[in-house]
């Protein structure tokens, strides 16, 4: 058996919907830093039955808005001396610029190097965003 142990300086993301935790390990790149790194799948959950947690035993600098897409009841810890010393709770972004990619192939934001992806949220319980450039609606949850 593998122990995870708490951490002295770092991040925890925590409360993360079952199977999301992979899809937040990989849009932040995890396997590209030095820091450790655990991602726990399937953690035991009083409140969610089941759910994933991200560690990573450093301060980085990341999109919390991009988590917030993936999954807005996450939480974010910031952990110093073994301490919570901060607890970001997510939700929703209205704008959300460089995370998303429109589908539509023929969008300006797919075909244009130089131009950054921009959605826009429109419904807010269903978790659908349209592009600002061509109004392709993304469904986060697809």
């Amino acid at each position: 058996m593998i122990e995870i142990t708490s951490l002295k300086n770092g991040i925890v993301i925590d409360h993360i919907k079952q199977g999301v935790g992979i899809k937040i390990f990989n849009m932040l790149h995890l396997d590209e830093i030095n820091d450790e790194v655990a991602l726990i799948l399937n953690a035991t959950s009083t409140r969610m039955g089941k759910k994933d947690i991200v560690k990573i035993s450093n301060n980085i600098d990341f999109n919390v808005d991009a988590i917030a897409v993936l999954d807005p009841n996450a939480t974010i810890n910031i952990i110093e001396n073994e301490k919570v010393v901060n607890k970001l709770q997510l939700e929703l972004p209205e704008t959300i610029v460089g995370v998303l990619q429109c589908q539509n192939p023929v969008c300006v934001s797919t075909t244009e190097r130089d131009v950054e992806s921009k959605f826009i949220l429109v419904d807010k319980k269903q978790k659908l965003y349209k592009c600002a450039y061509c109004d392709h609606f993304y469904d986060v949850e697809e």
